[in-house]
Parts: structure tokens; sequence; C-alpha cells
């Protein structure tokens, strides 16, 4: 009996402590804006929150809560705080990180935002948020013809999903255009061409939640890199040579009937108007040997722009991708060592290259890139400015004794705001730079003296 009593106290008071971390009572948002970009298939959010402390004990950190359907397609999540007022204002960028906390109301799932000072009793704070969704938008219906309109759902809540108590809210979602079929009404709402208005609400719970879904048009091409490995061999010799595998498909709505192609040139503006047939790739500047093939062959219907600040590489595929098509190919040049190799005052040398994917606008479902180190590199580090996965492995190539260090990184779910540049650390000692020229020196100089000794030894059975 005891026992029994025991293990439900224990239960109370771990369910209290849950309750209590989840909906901390000391804060309270004065005023929330929210503005959410539907524009492309990729969901962009902008969140503007003051914050007030209304609790004896100061606050260091706010919590961010989302629904489950969209945390599990959260791609980045940033946080910056206002400093300043009017023309002096500027923005800190704050620490953001995924909390261990249960689940809350509704399934709520948190982040939690790190304050740069705390908030004592009666302060408040501005901050600025922007988060990415991936995979949010829902084709309906799932099959379309080539001459139809794509059309999609999105889901989503008028009223914004907080642990604390928000005074007053507004939230703004922009379309691609104003053809939107339905959406659902949480007074007031609103809908001006392509901006759909929901709010103000004043004095709402916390954990208010107010299920939302818009039925719109949206032919922008579902790009989607379901997987795409880079390899980035360094060679200090003089050139960087990089390798890109990609698996790309088109996550909209799939196509249904047969493809027709003259119908496809001969009505463009109707005809599969929601599938793509190019692609545009920035690269790095002054790029060259840079080649575009399939599993085919080499593909010439691409073009490369170059200037001094970048280059476009202009790819088509074989044929134009329509809803749950898919593709491969490979795209591969090279840049000059000097432009992304340096060397640190430490006397170390790193590699500062771009992490995500070159393809504009694109979802990347998997990421992998493998960084080739040259042979007799050793302590390899790395410097990401996010969470990714990281291993070593070692590859031979030509001339090879002890094999090269391989830096393998793998993250998943990738916008273009994960374009930023990386750093891979590692120490060489020069003298390795002598190992395959000797190599060569020393074959050729054994296969004269093998010719030599060949040449004047007498291999006749008599005179």
């Amino acid at each position: 009996m005891a026992a029994a009593m025991y293990a439900l106290l224990v239960l109370f008071a771990t369910l209290l402590v849950g309750a209590s971390l989840a909906a901390p009572p000391n804060l309270q948002i004065v005023q929330a804006e929210r503005q959410i970009d539907l524009t492309s298939h990729i969901v962009r959010v902008y969140l503007t929150l003051k914050v007030e402390n209304i609790g004896e004990n100061p606050a260091s950190e706010v919590l961010l809560s989302f629904p489950p359907s969209q945390f599990d397609h959260l791609a980045s999540v940033k946080a910056a705080v206002v400093v300043g007022k009017k023309r002096k204002k500027s923005y800190v960028s704050l620490e953001v990180n995924p909390t261990s906390l249960p689940s809350g109301p509704n399934g709520a799932q948190y982040y939690a935002i790190s304050l740069l000072n705390s908030l004592l009793n009666g302060e408040a704070t501005t901050l600025e948020i922007y988060y990415i969704l991936t995979h949010s938008l829902e084709p309906f219906p799932l099959e379309i013809s080539q001459s139809e309109s794509q059309l999609v759902n999105y889901h989503d809540s008028a009223i914004i999903l907080s642990p604390y108590h928000i005074k007053q809210q507004a939230t703004l979602v922009k379309t691609p255009s104003n053809k939107v079929e339905s959406f659902t009404t949480v007074e007031p709402t609103n809908k001006a061409g392509t901006e759909l208005k929901y709010g103000p609400y004043e004095d709402r719970v916390p954990y208010s939640y107010s299920p939302v879904i818009i039925h719109f048009e949206n032919n922008n091409p579902f790009a989607v890199v379901e997987e795409l490995e880079r390899e980035i061999e360094i060679s200090h010799w003089g050139s960087i040579q990089v390798t890109e595998h990609y698996s790309l498909a088109h996550a909209g709505a799939r196509h249904k009937g047969v493809f027709s192609r003259v119908e496809y040139q001969s009505r463009p503006t109707a005809s599969g108007v929601s599938s793509f047939k190019h692609l545009v790739a920035e690269l790095p500047p002054r790029v060259h040997s840079v080649y575009y093939r399939d599993e085919i062959g080499n593909i010439s219907s691409s073009r490369l722009r170059t200037n001094s600040k970048k280059s476009e590489l202009l790819i088509e595929p074989r044929y134009p991708l329509f809803g749950g098509w898919k593709t491969t190919f490979i795209i591969g040049y090279g840049v000059p060592l000097q432009d992304f190799l340096l060397e640190s005052t430490a006397g170390a040398r790193y590699l500062n290259f771009s992490f995500g994917c070159p393809l504009a606008n694109t979802v990347v479902d998997k990421l992998t890139i493998k960084v080739v180190l040259p042979e007799g590199s050793k302590d390899p580090s790395v410097n990401v400015p996010f969470t990714v996965e990281q291993s070593l492995e070692t590859k031979y190539s030509y001339l090879d004794v002890i094999g090269r260090t391989v830096v393998v990184l793998e993250k998943k779910n990738l916008v273009p705001e994960h374009n930023i540049p990386f750093q891979v650390h590692y120490k060489f000692n020069p003298a390795f730079m002598l190992a395959e020229p000797l190599m060569l020196v020393s074959a050729f100089f054994l296969f004269f003296i093998t010719c030599i000794a060949y040449l004047h030894v007498d291999l006749s059975i008599r005179k």
C-alpha cells in the first residue's frame, strides 16, 4: 500500500513539474504579428513578439511552440532581438534550440530562445523570429491533367499557438495569386487581393488554437532534391574538383493521363503550368571544366554565365518534369585552389565552401558532403553553423599509399537559407607533396634500369 502511494505521489509531482515547464506563468505577449509567405512551395513565416515579464523571477528564455504537423517540417528557426529605437535600431541574433520538454496542450512542441539579458519584473523586449517549413503544402486534388492548374491546401491556426497569454495578435497570409478557392473564416477575417488577414484578436489564453485551411492555386515548381551527394576533392597542386550527384523530383500534384509534347510546346501558358523544364544552379565564381550529364551521357542544352562574383548554370533535363516525375543527373566543375583553401594563423589549412544546394528555390531532403583531404592530412575538424552528422572515411586514389582522409557531413531537410559557408580545418606536412613525384621518378628510374640491364645481359644458350 505504501509503495502504491509513493508511486502516485511521484507521478503527481512529475505531472506538476511538466505542467509548470510547459506553461511558464511569468511571461505574457503584449503584441504578436505573424506574416506567412505562401508564394512558393517553401513556407516562410515572419513572427514579431513583444514579450513582457509579469512575474517576480527573472526570465532568461522564451519558449516558441509549434503544432506537431509543423514541428516535423521545420527546416530552420532563427531569432533576433531588437536593440535601440527608431534610427538607432539594430538586430542581434539569439541562440535558438529545440527543447526536451514534454508536449503541451494541442500537442505543442517547443524551441527555446535564449535572451541576451534576463527580463526583470515589468521589463519587455521585442523578438523577431523567422522560421521555414518544408513539405507543408498538400496538393488537392492529388492528381491533375496536363491542362489543369495546381491547387494546394495549407493548414495552420488563425490564433498563434503559444504557452503564454497573448493580449493582441494578428496573422497575415500572402498567396501567389488572388485565385483562392476557399479559406476558413475566423472573425474578423478579411481578404484583399493576394493577402488574407486573420485578426486582430484580443486576450487569448495560453495554447489557444483555431485551425484554418486555405485552398489556393500555386503553380510554382515543387522542386525537391530527394538526395544530393557532393564530393569536394582538394588537390594542393592548384585545383579543387567538385562532383554533385542529384536525385530530383517534382513533389506537386501527380500528373495523370498521357503527356502530349505537341500541346506542351504549342500552348506554353496553359499546358503544364505547374511543371518545370529548367533550373538555375548558382556556382562559385571562376569555375572551369563544367559538365552536366545524366545516365545516358552529356546534356548540351545547359548554358553557363560567369562573372567576377558568381556563375550561373542553366540546366535543362531531357524532358520537362511534371508532378510525381523524377530524374537523376551529375554536375561537376573545378575551382581555383587559392579561392577556397586558406591558411590560419596557427599554420593549419582550412577549406571555406558553401554548404547547401546550389539549385535555386529547392528543398533538399538529404544532403551528404564528402570533403576529400590530400594524402597525409591529419587532425581534421569542422566548423558548421548548424547541427550536422559527422564521420570520417578513407579513400584511395591514384598513387595513394596510406589513403586520403574523407570528412563526411550529413544533414536532412535543407532550404536555400542553408547556403552559407562552412570550414574544414586540417594539418598538412608539405613534405607529402613530394611523395607522388618521387614515386613517379622512382618508377621511371627502375624502368630505365631494367631496360639497360636487359640490353646488356646475354641471355643466349650458346655463343
